[in-house]
C-alpha cells in the first residue's frame, strides 16, 4: 500500500499541472535523447538555450496559444542566416508539436513562416590555385599537409579527415573508408564544450572512396611509419587535431602560398567541381560525397557550374 501511494505521488497529472514552456522543452529533450546522436542532442541544447529560451523561458503554454511566433522569426533573421534560422525553427516547431500532441494544446504551428533558404555560395579553387596548394603540400610532406591533399582528392569534410585513422586507408585495394567524424560540441555546463568522435550524421556519410593513383603514390611511403590506430593527421593514437585548429592550419597554408582566403569546405567543393569537369556522373559523385540524395548534389553543384554548362552547350 505504501509503495502504491508513493507511486501515485510520483505520477504527474498533466491536467492538474500548470504547464510552462521550460517544462515542455525538458520533456521533449528527454524523449529526443533516446533516438538521436549525442552531437545532435548537444546542438539542440545549444540552440534552445542560446536562441529559444531567452524569448519563451517560463511562459505558460496557455499564453502561447495566441502568440505571434513570426515576431520571433523576424528577430532571428536580423541576427542569423536563413539556414540557421530555419534549423532553430525546426526545433521550436517540434517542441510545440509535442505540446499539441501530449497536452492537447492549440499552438499555431502552421502559422510560423520559415525564411526562404538562400542558395549557399559554392567556393571553388581555380586550377592555378589548386596546383599551387597541391605542390606546396607535397613539398612539405607533413601529415597535416597531406591531409589537405586527401580532401582535395576525395571530398572529405573537415570533421571526417580529423577523425581519419590509418586503419581507414587500405592501400592494397586503394580504398579509403569514412567511418567517423570529429567535432567540438556544446556541453551545457557553464557554456563548456567537448570533442566527440562518432559515426557521421547519416548512413550515407559512411562510405568507401577509391584512392587515385596520384594519392596512392603519396600515401604509400608514409603508411609503414604508423600504426593502424594512429590518427592520420597526427600519427598518434592518443592525440588528434580538432576542426577549428585544422582550419587555422589551412588558412595559414593558403597565406603562405599567396592564395586568397577560403573556408576549408572549399576543398570539398573543388573536388566535386573537378569530378564533374572530367565527366563523373551525378549518382557516383553523390555517393562519393556522402549525400543523402542525388538532388542535393544536383542543387549544390550543377546550377553553379557555369563552365561545365558552357562546355556542353558548345557541343550542340
Amino acid at each position: 500500500m505504501k509503495l502504491l501511494n508513493k507511486l501515485k505521488k510520483n505520477i504527474v497529472k498533466k491536467e492538474d499541472d500548470k504547464l510552462n514552456f521550460r517544462k515542455l522543452v525538458n520533456e521533449w529533450l528527454e524523449i529526443k535523447k533516446i533516438s538521436i546522436k549525442e552531437s545532435t542532442y548537444c546542438k539542440y541544447v545549444y540552440s534552445i538555450n542560446r536562441y529559444i529560451m531567452p524569448t519563451f523561458g517560463d511562459i505558460e503554454i496557455e499564453a502561447l496559444q495566441n502568440y505571434n511566433f513570426n515576431k520571433f522569426v523576424i528577430n532571428l533573421m536580423d541576427e542569423l542566416s536563413s539556414k540557421t534560422t530555419r534549423d532553430i525553427l525546426c526545433i521550436l516547431k517540434s517542441i510545440l508539436a509535442y505540446g499539441n500532441e501530449e497536452y492537447n494544446c492549440n499552438l499555431k504551428i502552421k502559422k510560423i513562416k520559415s525564411p526562404k533558404l538562400m542558395q549557399e555560395k559554392v567556393e571553388i579553387l581555380s586550377n592555378k590555385e589548386r596546383g599551387k596548394l597541391e605542390n606546396a603540400c607535397i613539398r612539405e610532406n607533413s601529415l597535416k599537409s597531406i591531409g589537405i591533399l586527401i580532401c582535395l582528392n576525395t571530398g572529405l569534410r573537415i570533421g571526417e579527415v580529423c577523425a581519419l585513422k590509418w586503419e581507414n586507408i587500405n592501400l592494397d585495394k586503394k580504398l579509403l573508408f569514412v567511418r567517423k567524424t570529429l567535432q567540438r560540441v556544446y556541453e551545457n555546463k557553464e557554456n563548456g564544450t567537448k570533442v566527440i568522435i562518432d559515426v557521421p550524421k547519416t548512413i550515407h556519410s559512411i562510405r568507401t572512396i577509391p584512392i587515385s593513383n596520384k594519392l596512392y603514390e603519396i600515401l604509400k611511403p608514409l603508411k609503414k611509419k604508423y600504426k593502424e590506430n594512429d590518427f592520420f593527421l597526427t600519427g598518434n593514437n592518443e592525440k588528434f587535431i580538432e576542426p577549428r585548429n585544422y582550419q587555422k592550419f589551412f588558412k595559414q597554408k593558403l597565406k603562405n602560398c599567396k592564395i586568397k582566403s577560403y573556408k576549408f569546405h572549399a576543398l570539398r567543393h573543388t573536388f566535386a567541381n573537378n569530378c564533374l569537369e572530367v565527366g563523373m556522373d551525378i549518382k557516383s559523385l553523390s555517393e562519393v560525397l556522402g549525400h543523402s540524395s542525388v538532388e542535393i548534389t544536383l542543387n549544390k553543384y550543377i546550377h553553379s557550374n557555369y563552365k561545365l554548362q558552357k562546355k556542353y552547350l558548345e557541343k550542340l
